[in-house]
């Protein structure tokens, strides 16, 4: 037997396994932009199921300056930005993200995963320690147990449980939080949780995928919702790829921290900056994001819409108030089933299964845009009245 036979039959049973116990996880190929509604595979969707939150992914404000900046730059950045990858553009961006969220200044990477990683190889040694929420996204548990520090998870959102931790650290400490929790869409309680590291001496990050450009009255997220401070909360970061509608991702922190992170990082080190015409795309969406806030009022108004009709139907969602609607069902079986049934109608709601939740939290991540009409907030409902729920 070749070897790559025998590698074959080392991971068949493994993926047959998965099948077995509805884990299993298939691609759809999406045909043409992001939308409320989606073409996949030759059939029309109503897509519940994007991070495309403010409805900014096909703006043609974002496509324009796109093709501006490919007329300027070209297609990629050709190299990492510490050797001639650092475009004008991607400078211009990090001036502008800086000043948005209020910060000395900001750094562009790759990924939110890239730049979880950076911050946590770059500030953590061996001998520090790393304290997370247990219901953190796979990024920051893998950037904490992969930074050599100490590593520990706290109960989801549980101060009490964090500061039990604190106590009994030595060296530097890092709290790493997500703003808004990917699968369940609650917010963390940011400030009680700044006010346990501060009084430990500790450090606290935000990793705002889900809050940067929906919450706060400015979209300045989960930081300007609760109104913590840089001081509070001295590492932001942020992603480009969801409400941003684009690509890449920053951490805004003062000139030490990122200049910290220009020299210890990586994940920024030694990887291709992203191309510079998506650079242009970021810095046109926030500009969307600042003068047109109407795209939050609405999607705050779908929000309401959704969940006073869900809990005329009965329906168990979890106590969210963000975009993310996460309707629980328990098992992976019945949660694939569900999903079907939505499917059969017409309606796009991927379920959400372990181990990216935990066993017996099977779910529907139901998500709202901005680009959402109530007609089709109310076509959601009443799929789920006419025998959606499985």
């Amino acid at each position: 037997m070749t070897s790559a036979a025998r590698l074959d039959a080392l991971l068949r049973p493994q993926l047959a396994a998965l099948k077995e116990r509805s884990l299993h996880r298939l691609r759809r190929v999406l045909e043409g932009p992001q939308g409320p509604e989606i073409t996949l595979e030759g059939r029309r969707y109503l897509n519940f199921s994007s991070n495309d939150y403010l409805g900014l992914a096909a703006h043609p404000a974002l496509a324009e300056a796109a093709r501006r900046g490919l007329e300027e730059y070209g297609t990629g950045s050709g190299a990492a930005h510490l050797i001639t990858g650092h475009s004008r553009a991607h400078h211009a961006f990090e001036e502008e993200l800086a000043a948005f969220t209020g910060r000395e200044r900001a750094l562009l990477f790759s990924t939110g995963y890239m730049a979880n990683l950076g911050v946590a190889s770059a500030l953590l040694k061996r001998g520090d320690r790393v304290l997370e929420d247990r219901l953190n996204h796979a990024s920051l548990l893998d950037a904490g147990l992969l930074s050599g520090a100490r590593f520990a998870r706290y109960a989801h959102a549980d101060v009490t449980d964090l500061r039990a931790h604190l106590g009994v650290t030595s060296g530097s400490t890092l709290v790493m939080t997500d703003g808004v929790f990917s699968m369940d869409g609650d917010v963390a309680p940011l400030p009680e949780l700044s006010r346990a590291a501060e009084a430990a001496g500790a450090f606290l990050m935000v990793d705002d995928a889900h809050g940067f450009g929906v919450l706060g009255a400015h979209g300045r997220g989960s930081l300007e919702h609760h109104g913590l401070s840089p001081d509070q909360v001295p590492i932001l970061m942020g992603t480009l790829g969801k409400a941003c509608g684009g690509f890449g991702a920053f951490v805004a922190g003062s000139e030490v921290v990122v200049e910290s992170l220009i020299q210890g990082a990586r994940t920024y080190i030694y990887t291709t900056a992203i191309p510079p015409a998506l650079a242009e795309a970021g810095r046109a969406a926030l500009k969307l994001l600042q003068s047109e806030p109407w795209r939050r009022d609405k999607l705050r108004s779908l929000i309401a819409r959704f969940r006073a009709g869900a809990a005329e139907l009965g329906l168990k969602l979890m106590p969210s108030e963000t975009a993310i609607q996460p309707l629980l069902v328990g098992e992976s079986v019945a949660a694939l089933k569900l999903a079907d049934a939505l499917r059969q109608q017409g309606i796009l709601a991927v379920a959400i299964r372990p181990p990216t939740v935990p066993a017996g939290s099977a779910r529907l991540r139901l998500t709202l845009t901005a680009t959402h009409t109530e007609a089709q907030v109310d076509r959601l409902l009443d799929a789920l009245r006419q025998g959606g729920r499985g």
